[in-house]
């Protein structure tokens, strides 16, 4: 099962144990997050919502915050000056961890995988 989910003002096709880079959230490493803006949840029987499915859900767990690679940017204006400048964007690294789609059905990330193995704890 998988779904499409608003985080932080951008949708995100995710499903149980996907790692995904969203923007920069307040929520503390370690921590679990529940997102309940879904506006699709796949599967054997897909369900749309108008504008959003009401009870659905996806937690998510804290990995970690960082910062993302270094990207370069030149101004330049013939014959006055040439600037450099740079920017590094921060984010926040989820791990899916259930998906709910609000009729009572769910997916769960497995225990066994090396995701749930490396991340969970």
């Amino acid at each position: 099962m998988y779904s499409v989910v608003e985080i932080s003002g951008h949708q995100y096709k995710v499903s149980a144990g996907d790692l995904i880079d969203v923007q920069k959230l307040t929520a503390k490493e370690g921590s679990s997050v529940d997102f309940d803006q879904v506006f699709f949840v796949g599967g054997k029987k897909p369900i749309i919502g108008f504008p959003v499915i009401e009870g659905a859900k996806v937690t998510a767990q804290v990995i970690r915050h960082d910062k993302a690679r270094k990207i370069i940017v030149f101004k330049r204006k013939p014959g006055l000056y040439q600037k450099r400048m740079g920017h590094r964007q921060q984010y926040t690294a989820l791990l899916i961890t259930e998906v709910t789609d609000g009729n009572g059905n769910s997916d769960k990330i497995d225990k066994s995988s090396d995701r749930a193995k490396k991340y969970l704890k």
